[in-house]
């Protein structure tokens, strides 16, 4: 059995005349540029179900495979290259970070 993976959540929101700018930049430039980080094994993006103006409308679940990992990744030529074109494509305004989290398991229920 697979041990269940350290998560890193990222709660974000963008301006809705931004969207389509801000979901083709994150699946086509931000996630790719952190993939190369060999220790990220998975990221999973969602939409908030119903529109909230309390919640974030946007989140991102990137899995690693150890603490060692996601340690590593923070301060990794991959996270510091992906943070800086991050700050240069949004340096105008338009991505408001909510929140960001991480996450260890304590277990895992499989049906």
């Amino acid at each position: 059995m697979t041990e269940a993976m350290i998560l890193n959540i990222v709660a974000s929101d963008c301006p809705a005349e931004l969207e389509d700018k801000f979901n083709r930049w994150y699946n086509e430039v931000h996630i790719p540029m952190l993939f190369l980080f060999k220790g990220l094994k998975k990221v999973t993006r969602y939409r908030l179900a119903d529109e909230s103006k309390d919640q974030a409308k946007y989140l991102a679940l990137y899995q690693f495979e150890s603490e060692k990992a996601i340690t590593d990744f923070m301060t990794s030529q991959e996270f510091t290259a992906a943070s800086e074109e991050m700050r240069e494509t949004w340096k105008d305004g338009g991505l408001d970070i909510k929140w960001i989290a991480q996450y260890n398991p304590i277990k895992t229920w499989v049906k």
